[in-house]
């Protein structure tokens, strides 16, 4: 059990590392200043499912070494 969820770990922890970072970059940077932000920002596609992706992978992460702090303590 132990060493199912310590796997579980590694691989959901990887895994969300990579899915955050394929998200596309949210800060417009020095253009909100000028004026040039984008007012409507919509999640569309592929951004609409690496969220749905990332949110799962946290939440099996954060489960997962929950579940390991218990068991180990």
């Amino acid at each position: 059990m132990k060493t199912f969820l310590l796997t579980t770990e590694f691989i959901s922890g990887i895994l969300l590392v990579i899915t955050i970072l394929m998200h596309s970059p949210k800060g417009e940077g020095l253009g909100s200043i000028g004026g040039q932000a984008q007012v409507f920002n919509y999640t569309k596609g592929i951004e609409s499912g690496l969220n749905k992706i990332t949110s799962f992978l946290g939440f099996v992460f954060f489960i997962s070494a929950a579940i390991l702090g218990i068991i180990i303590t």
